[in-house]
């Protein structure tokens, strides 16, 4: 295992819908065992979804066969790094996409790497037209003040 990775787990599967509450289900199983709490929780679940969502929704326009690549690992120092990856059509202008609001898609609200950006410490797009995206979050799960009684 690499320097300071506690665990790791990697999953492919289909660019599904089916299979963001299947993506929700396992990063939230798999960081459980951080010792988080329940909000934590929920806002891992949150990102994830996003993430794998805008790769099923925008990377692959719903229609197109791919696949959606999903790796959590678990660092030593109780911090979790999450990507997410596609292979598909990528992002022209990643600055532009991850403005508040915006979206590809009139009917979508935009706000998926707003959420990112507020639940996570840090936010890493990378994306190459014709190639696909990679998503990057990472955050600590220290206990904060208030859950440890002070």
């Amino acid at each position: 295992m690499a320097t300071g990775v506690k665990n790791w787990v990697r999953f492919e599967f289909p660019s599904i819908s089916e299979n963001i509450s299947f993506a929700r289900a396992c990063a939230a199983a798999f960081a459980s065992q951080l010792d988080c709490t329940l909000e934590q929780i929920e806002e891992l679940k949150l990102v994830v979804s996003e993430a794998v969502s805008n790769s099923i929704i925008h990377g692959y326009g719903r229609g197109r066969d791919g696949v959606v690549v999903l790796e959590i690992k678990l660092r030593e120092e109780k911090t979790i790094d999450i990507v997410v990856e596609d292979r598909g059509c990528g992002i022209a202008d990643v600055e532009q996409a991850m403005q508040p609001a915006y979206s590809s898609e009139s009917e979508r609200m935009g706000l998926g790497f707003v959420f990112m950006k507020s639940f996570m410490e840090e936010l890493e797009v990378t994306s190459e037209v014709g190639v696909g995206t990679r998503v990057r979050m990472v955050k600590s799960l220290l206990p904060g003040r208030d859950e440890l009684g002070e």
